[in-house]
């Protein structure tokens, strides 16, 4: 089983996928211990923030490692058994003497070493930044390094757990569990905000509890409210104060502990039900696709298919040979060949989508046109630019994932489909946000309607990008849905879709740039596909 979870971990660590976590780690670090002179704070009380020593850097990192690593880290590990099965790998462990309980154990180990290794780099950038921001520069190993131990790692303990579980259940291991996740770890770590949460929570009852003592010793009182967890802008650098640090206590120490028994126990559940990759369904399906795929002749020979109409036989002339007509068609064929593309990359982009999501996808259309525009801009416009999340994260990766590469790689205008790829979303999200558009230019919204403009052309080019690098939909799916997050929680710094308004206007970054950050992504993709089309032939 160790052997397993290992082999496993280093599957990961392979990926290029595995390196930008670690350098997303090390940029959550910086934004939890902000410059003193910063205007943001991941841990704040009031206006107040503690000295940079190393009991604050440790458990500010740490907390901010339990907030961010708990919802992002699950969509780092939850591909464990799928990439099992389609790599061929679960026929071999179905066939291995290995007990389902084991099995599910090892997958479990192997998430934890993932998601350990990316608390590992959060808890190297501590101490660095506790010498950089210069504050105190006193190193205290056991207070820098307890807080991940006790905090964090018990918290991602149960993501690993989770991410097991969801695999294991057909109706969360695809594209909806993703989102379900994304809805379901917000409400579950603002609950575990609570002084009295389950398990501890996020660790914040007894740390909260040390700092408001502290300020109340020295005469501040800052009331029920004005402790917060999370990137929060202030208009002002915070006041520093002294703190060395909480007693975390036997109980809740205990409760920690609890909380890693209870996420084995939830690893080890799906055994009860888990099929093993079994192979009667696999041999079934391929029988099924056997039977409808047509046939192939090993070696040289004729390869049965469609019987095409032999060419006319070759009939002298007397007078010149012309072609007029032969060169009109193929001029004709060649005016409307993007549309074809384009109306074909969108029946196949829309093809996911039930009658139900047409009828919420209309719903948010008629909603757009019925508020006024700083609501639509506001509220209407981040849940119509979150509804195709699922469609939009198949762009760019629906080739790859359904090995279909070799087949389109012999198509002679790949740039052409591409484009039309990219259209066809670019289609999907101006639909859906056409209610909000419709608003803002009746009102005159100019700046309004530029930024819709940007973030429309945005949002599948960042899709397609990341689908056509990482061949898979599920990078675009784990950067997008915290990008959005971000954007809602009014960081206009990331508001691509101008969301962020300040007296009726967006705040946001310009339009122009969010064009630019486009044409970028676009021309990225149309590299990477060129560069493997020419080191494929």
């Amino acid at each position: 089983m160790g052997r397993l979870a290992l082999g496993d971990f280093r599957d990961r660590i392979r990926r290029p996928a595995y390196a930008v976590t670690l350098l997303a780690a090390v940029g959550l670090g910086l934004l939890a211990v902000p410059p003193a002179d910063g205007h943001w704070a991941i841990l704040a009380l009031g206006s107040y923030r503690g000295e940079y020593n190393s009991a604050y850097v440790g458990t500010a990192t740490a907390l901010a490692g339990s907030l961010w690593l708990t919802l992002g880290g699950f969509y780092v590990v939850r591909k464990g058994l799928g990439r099992d099965e389609e790599t061929g790998v679960g026929q071999l462990l179905a066939a291995a003497p290995l007990r389902n309980v084991e099995l599910m154990l090892a997958k479990f180990l192997g998430n934890l070493l993932v998601l350990g290794s990316m608390l590992g780099v959060l808890a190297l950038t501590a101490p660095a930044l506790q010498l950089v921001r210069g504050e105190d520069r006193a190193l205290d190993p056991v207070a820098l390094l307890a807080p991940f131990l006790v905090l964090t790692l018990p918290l991602l303990t149960a993501t690993a757990a989770l991410a097991v579980l969801f695999e294991t259940v057909p109706l969360l291991r695809g594209g909806l569990g993703n989102v379900a996740w994304f809805t379901f770890a917000p409400a579950l770590l603002i609950a575990g905000e609570a002084p009295g949460a389950p398990f501890g929570g996020l660790g914040l009852g007894p740390v909260a509890a040390s700092l408001r003592d502290t300020l109340a010793a020295r005469g501040v009182d800052l009331g029920g409210d004005d402790f917060s967890l999370g990137l929060t802008k202030v208009d002002s650098p915070l006041e520093a104060f002294r703190w060395d640090g909480a007693d975390l206590g036997t109980g809740f120490l205990a409760q920690r502990l609890l909380l890693v028994l209870l996420a084995v126990a939830l690893a080890a559940l799906p055994a009860l039900w888990f099929t093993r990759f079994d192979l009667s369904r696999a041999r079934t399906a391929e029988r099924h696709s056997d039977a409808t795929a047509p046939a192939s002749v090993p070696g040289p020979g004729p390869v049965p298919g469609p019987v095409r109409a032999a060419a006319p036989p070759f009939t002298p002339t007397t007078g010149p040979v012309s072609a007029p007509r032969t060169h009109d068609r193929s001029r004709s064929r060649s005016g409307s060949h993007f549309g074809r593309l384009l109306l074909g990359e969108a029946r196949i982009l829309f093809a996911d989508a039930s009658r139900w999501w047409w009828l919420a996808a209309a719903s948010l259309v008629l909603a757009g046109l019925s508020v006024p525009p700083d609501t639509g801009a506001g509220a209407v416009l981040p849940a119509a630019w979150v509804w195709p999340v699922l469609l939009w994260s198949r762009l760019g990766s629906r080739s790859a994932e359904n090995d279909l590469e070799v087949l389109l790689g012999a198509y002679p205008a790949a740039r052409a489909r591409l484009l039309a790829e990219w259209a066809a979303g670019v289609l999907l999200t101006a639909l859906i946000g056409a209610g909000v558009l419709v608003r803002l230019a009746a009102a005159g919204d100019t700046a309004g309607v530029a930024a819709w403009s940007a973030g429309a052309l945005f949002i599948p080019s960042l899709a397609l990008a990341l689908g056509t690098l990482s061949r898979t939909h599920r990078l675009f799916q784990a950067l997008y849905l915290p990008l959005w997050y971000l954007a809602v929680n009014q960081i206009a710094a990331l508001d691509f879709m101008g969301t962020v308004r300040r007296a009726g206007h967006p705040v946001g970054p310009s339009p122009l740039l969010v064009t630019a950050i486009t044409l970028a992504l676009l021309a990225t993709t149309l590299l990477t596909t060129t560069t493997r089309r020419t080191l494929r032939d």
